[in-house]
């Protein structure tokens, strides 16, 4: 099985590195002191503290194998290697949005980083794939489930 390559920007890179970085130093030591002290209890055939800390290392064993395949699957994208001539991952898009006459700004970043909440959108979204290779001045259709949002590219910056 081919495993899917993985775009990253560098803030993303060291966000996925801490948090593998976490996981693996701290997680792991309070999951496994959880399980000594359920041991402790007794029984462990009968014991719920045992089995929410077994599944609760099962988890954090799961992240940090998502997160390690990640990192081995990433490509990164260097601020300097963004072009501002189309928008790509790794840029900034100040588009309009033509029908509210509303101005919004995203962060074009790949899945595995997209946060909307703090207007990193994936390039693999509706908006964020519909921007793509598209320059300032561009008038962008996107279909979302509400229907279509048209925007007007205003700016690409870094």
């Amino acid at each position: 099985m081919t495993q899917k390559q993985v775009v990253l920007t560098l803030e993303g890179l060291k966000k996925i590195e801490n948090e593998l970085e976490h996981l693996k130093t701290v997680r792991r030591k309070e999951v496994a002191e959880r399980i000594k002290q359920a041991i402790a209890f007794g029984d462990i055939s009968e014991n719920s503290e045992y089995d929410e800390a077994k599944n609760e290392q099962a988890q954090v064993e799961e992240r940090i194998f998502k997160l390690e395949n990640m990192l081995k699957n990433a490509t990164v994208i260097d601020d300097e290697d963004v072009s501002l001539d189309v928008v790509n991952v790794g840029a900034k898009v100040r588009v309009k949005d033509l029908e509210y006459d509303e101005e919004v700004q995203y962060s074009v970043v790949g899945s595995a980083e997209s946060d909307p909440y703090e207007g990193k959108i994936s390039n693999e979204s509706p908006v964020g794939d519909a921007l793509i290779g598209r320059k300032v001045g561009d008038i962008v259709d996107v279909q979302v489930p509400d229907g279509i949002i048209r925007y007007e590219i205003l700016e690409i910056s870094r």
